[in-house]
């Protein structure tokens, strides 16, 4: 796979040479995103400053997952993401670093997305996004190449590109070559807020023929008009072969066929910032699936994980070395 700077719609490359679909390859199409993480104590103040401990990290859930996959031992990740110029090459060195074999389209009309993460320093250290995805949701189905599925065991789809009209006509191409090739299809929804904004009926439409579904809680109901995570989440293995619904401190569920068939608990941790948990929980999961696991060992990898980012900051795993 080439890296940044590659011109709009040449997606193409079989990645490195000698890669067979027997090397296992995980290849993750998703968000790259700047994260501006402000770590606040106490309350916002409205209209006066509020003390803040500030950093500029590199994110996106897509690209987060990737990157937690090859810190958990997957042994070859590619990501396909939207950036500009204006980070590509930062964004790119951040991927090597963490082991992943990036393909950056880089965007000659936006910038590249930023978030804006701001983490409540309580016991919970929740986070609220303030987004602005940039050039992340501008793929395109010009972007993709059937040749990106060479070697690959498994595809990775981040929920974010169902957000917007170019990027979800991505999903749908990529989904179907996947399908034509018989690898297996995992999608995490990725944010409630903009889900409620697509509605539960069209999201369902679009991720049809998916095999694993990594909703959160909150997604889970929503997806599903039910109250309760374990329902929602049994609910949908009635439309997903395989849903694993993140609950944060509280584990992880693991449902097929209409029932949830394991109750995954959570690693007791103190949590600083919660931003990218869900990303490394995914990340985890699908490397330890293609290493041979099921799912509820990996499961308990994913929740591994999740407690290992609550405890940093940013949503990235610590860079080898």
């Amino acid at each position: 796979m080439t890296g940044a700077g590659a011109d709009r719609g040449a997606a193409g490359g079989a990645g490195p040479a000698g890669t067979s679909a027997a090397g296992g390859a995980l290849l993750v199409v998703g968000d790259v995103i700047t994260d501006v993480v402000a770590r606040h104590a106490g309350p916002l103040a409205a209209g006066t400053d509020t003390a803040a401990s500030i950093r500029t990290v590199p994110g996106g859930a897509g690209a987060n997952v990737a990157c937690w996959a090859a810190h958990r031992g997957a042994a070859e990740v590619r990501l396909l993401g939207g950036v500009g110029a204006d980070a590509a090459a930062w964004h790119e060195r951040e991927l090597v670093a963490h082991g992943v074999l990036p393909r950056l389209v880089v965007d000659p009309r936006a910038a590249t997305g930023t978030v804006i993460c701001l983490v409540d320093e309580g016991a919970s250290a929740e986070r609220t996004f303030l987004t602005d995805s940039g050039a992340s949701l501008r793929l395109e189905p010009a972007d993709w190449s059937d040749a990106l599925l060479d070697g690959v065991a498994r595809l990775h789809l981040s929920g974010y590109l169902l957000y917007s009209e170019p990027s979800r006509a991505l999903v749908t191409v990529a989904l179907q070559a996947a399908r034509a090739r018989g690898v297996p299809v995992s999608l995490d929804p990725a944010s409630a807020g903009f889900l409620g904004e697509l509605g539960a009926g069209r999201f369902l439409g679009l991720v049809e023929g998916v095999d694993v579904l990594l909703p959160s809680r909150d997604e889970a109901c929503l997806l599903t008009g039910m109250a309760d995570a374990a329902d929602a989440a049994a609910e949908l293995s009635l439309r997903v072969p395989l849903v694993v619904a993140k609950q944060g401190h509280e584990g992880a569920l693991v449902a097929r066929s209409g029932k949830v068939c394991a109750r995954v608990p959570a690693v007791p941790v103190t949590p600083r910032d919660t931003t990218g948990a869900g990303d490394a929980f995914t990340g985890a999961f699908l490397a330890a699936l293609l290493a041979g696991a099921g799912p509820e060992e990996a499961a308990e990898e994913g929740c591994r994980a999740g407690a290992s980012a609550v405890e940093r900051v940013g949503g990235r795993p610590p860079s080898p070395g």
